[in-house]
């Protein structure tokens, strides 16, 4: 620990490695809502939220688990669910009133074609303007979820019961999961006019 008069204690949030406080003071100085993408190991959240000196105020928020709702059966923590949360939440912002937004994706690394990326060409496919560059986002077969269902193919019927039995209990074959994106992404653009 260090002594002294000088020493100041970071913040909390700092100290424990959940906020970079110079990068948030760079994203609220644009005068933008910011269109935060989290993530965790099953499921997505993302929401836009407005800058307010007493506090931040969530304009729109969407999280993975709300995707059943609209006939999604596919795992919440995939591609394929960062796409259609942030297109759900891109859906509500603009019924909120919120146009454009700047993408906030926290401690989170930026790696070309990740979770964080998926969702960001969901929340520009529902129309909402966000400064991108086309090349970060991950391919349209992958956010589909084409990978999974030719995959599920090359197996026998066996390893398939056994590799995606989530899958099986919520009355989806994995081989069905392209369908059921397209058709989820259809309820949410019929729901949320």
């Amino acid at each position: 620990m260090a002594h002294g008069t000088n020493y100041k204690v970071a913040f909390r949030r700092r100290r424990e490695g959940k906020t970079d406080y110079a990068a948030r003071m760079k994203l609220v100085d644009y005068d933008k809502s910011r269109l935060v993408v989290r993530v965790s190991n099953s499921h997505a959240t993302v929401q836009v939220i407005d800058y307010a000196p007493e506090g931040d105020i969530t304009v729109a928020s969407a999280v993975s688990k709300q995707l059943a709702n609209y006939g999604y059966l596919g795992a919440t923590g995939n591609l394929s669910a960062f796409y259609l949360t942030a297109y759900l939440c891109a859906k509500r912002a603009l019924a909120a009133g919120v146009e454009n937004a700047i993408l906030d994706i926290g401690l989170k690394s930026p790696i070309k074609g990740s979770k964080i990326f998926a969702a960001l060409k969901g929340a520009v496919d529902a129309g909402l303007e966000v400064p991108h560059g086309d090349f970060i986002f991950p391919e349209d077969e992958r956010i589909r979820g084409e990978h999974v269902a030719n995959y599920a193919e090359s197996l026998d019927a066996e390893e398939v019961a056994k590799k995606f039995s989530k899958y099986f209990e919520r009355g989806l074959n994995p081989k069905d999961l392209p369908e059921n994106f397209e058709e989820t992404k259809q309820n949410i653009d019929e729901a949320e006019v």
